[in-house]
């Protein structure tokens, strides 16, 4: 992770917080298009944790591909995963809180989207492991590229024998709509999807959503609802968005997440967190 120069931060207004807990979406929310977290972004974070603001990293990521950004961030929270279908606990390396998919019903979703579209590339999630018939450049967002595969190969009984905790497919965008088409029609009310990318699908258990998992984590902190705010860019973050007592949306989202918002600040690549951090968290100008 490197810090990148950007403007100063403006002074402390001396009152105390407008919000006591901000959960924030790290890919194309927190992270630059480059996948960089500015200086300016990570003071703005730090002047919040230093005020009392538990800050709360909500992400698709699993813990492996977080954990780098919590520490340079000098975090303690707990930390959200898998679009809210993992909660975990970074310091003591455990989750407290986990809503998964049957295997088998993940292993019929693969062979279905296989049928499909025969080259699709199927990425599933255990906790913290990572299962893979085929290594794609295209999943780095959501694994740590310092680490290989747990496993590639073929996606069995054999190997996918535990909860599921999030399965991803890979394909052309025209192919992802077929899939999720078909899933809709032979899975119904089995599972959630989350929207991040028009290349790939995310599916986890059915009611898993950011917003269920960030509620939790408020209630764990005695946070009440009109005391947290949200940011985040893609249709992943809309109920988080909608369920906080403010949601904003960085100037880069997808329009249904800018519509969703309370507010919209500048983009990832011009420090939109620092600036909703500046101006509705620490009161600054």
């Amino acid at each position: 992770m490197v810090f990148e120069e950007g403007p100063g931060l403006p002074a402390s207004s001396g009152t105390g917080p407008k919000f006591g807990l901000v959960a924030i979406d790290l890919d194309g929310t927190l992270l630059r298009s480059d996948k960089q977290l500015t200086k300016r972004t990570a003071t703005a974070i730090k002047q919040c944790v230093q005020r009392g603001v538990q800050i709360v990293l909500a992400s698709a990521r699993p813990p492996r591909a977080v954990k780098q950004i919590y520490k340079v961030l000098g975090l303690d929270t707990l930390t959200i995963h898998y679009n809210g279908a993992m909660i975990y606990d970074m310091h003591a390396e455990k989750h407290i809180y986990h809503r998964a998919l049957d295997p088998q019903l993940a292993l019929q979703m693969i062979r279905t989207a296989q049928q499909i579209v025969p080259g699709v590339v199927s990425v599933v999630e255990v906790l913290n492991k990572w299962y893979t018939d085929r290594a794609d450049p295209r999943s780095t967002d959501e694994t740590a590229l310092s680490r290989k595969p747990d496993y590639v190969g073929p996606l069995n009984e054999q190997i996918i024998n535990e909860p599921v905790t999030k399965l991803m497919l890979l394909a052309t965008p025209a192919a992802i709509l077929e899939i999720r088409a078909a899933f809709e029609e032979l899975f119904p009310l089995r599972y959630t999807f989350a929207a991040s990318d028009d290349y790939l699908v995310q599916v986890m258990q059915i009611g898993v959503d950011k917003a269920t998992a960030l509620k939790f984590v408020s209630e764990l902190y005695g946070v009440e609802q009109k005391k947290v705010m949200a940011i985040g860019d893609a249709p992943n973050d809309i109920k988080m968005l909608q369920w906080a007592g403010m949601g904003v949306a960085v100037g880069n989202a997808y329009d249904e997440t800018k519509a969703a918002a309370d507010a919209v600040v500048p983009t990832n690549d011009q420090d939109g967190v620092a600036h909703a951090l500046i101006e509705y968290v620490l009161g600054g100008d």
